[in-house]
């Protein structure tokens, strides 16, 4: 789960800087975003419900964001996976996404996992992190996902 020891975590002037509107929130502060510094979220699919989701945790603060897909972009898809952008169509969604999460916030460890989900690899991939986004569109992955993170004691949104 999350890190307990907070007074270990960091912001750099430029990070105070860019979560300046967060921190002068009584609700936020500066703890709570040494919190979602010290946060990691998997998010499964970059597709229409996970580009969105990945967008606003980068520029949340989120410290660490997996992604899990194993799609290529197509210009179909661009109406509805605003992450993505023309020149990446052809190119894995992951590597588009990771990109883009960079750009609105370099301080996120990006982790990426160009797989599909399956009962094989799942324990292992959503292991590391505290909370697992399930951006897919299949019943069967969605299964999948719940009982991973039931098994692994993990919130799954």
């Amino acid at each position: 789960m999350l890190n307990p020891n907070l007074a270990a975590i960091e912001l750099s002037q430029e990070e105070v800087q860019r979560y300046s509107r967060h921190i002068i929130l009584p609700e936020v502060g500066l703890e709570g975003q040494k919190k979602l510094k010290a946060a990691s979220v998997l998010c499964i699919g970059t597709g229409g419900l996970g580009s969105p989701l990945l967008l606003y945790l980068a520029a949340a603060g989120i410290g660490r964001i997996g992604i899990v897909d194993f799609d290529i972009v197509d210009s179909s898809n661009l109406q509805r996976q605003i992450i993505h952008g023309t020149s990446w169509v052809g190119k894995p969604k992951i590597v588009s996404a990771k990109d883009r999460i960079l750009e609105i916030n370099p301080h996120c460890q990006v982790d990426l996992y160009e797989t599909r989900i399956s009962s094989e690899n799942a324990l292992d991939i959503l292991a590391p992190y505290d909370v697992v986004i399930d951006g897919t569109d299949n019943f069967p992955t969605r299964y999948l996902t719940n009982d991973a993170c039931v098994l692994l004691d993990k919130p799954n949104v």
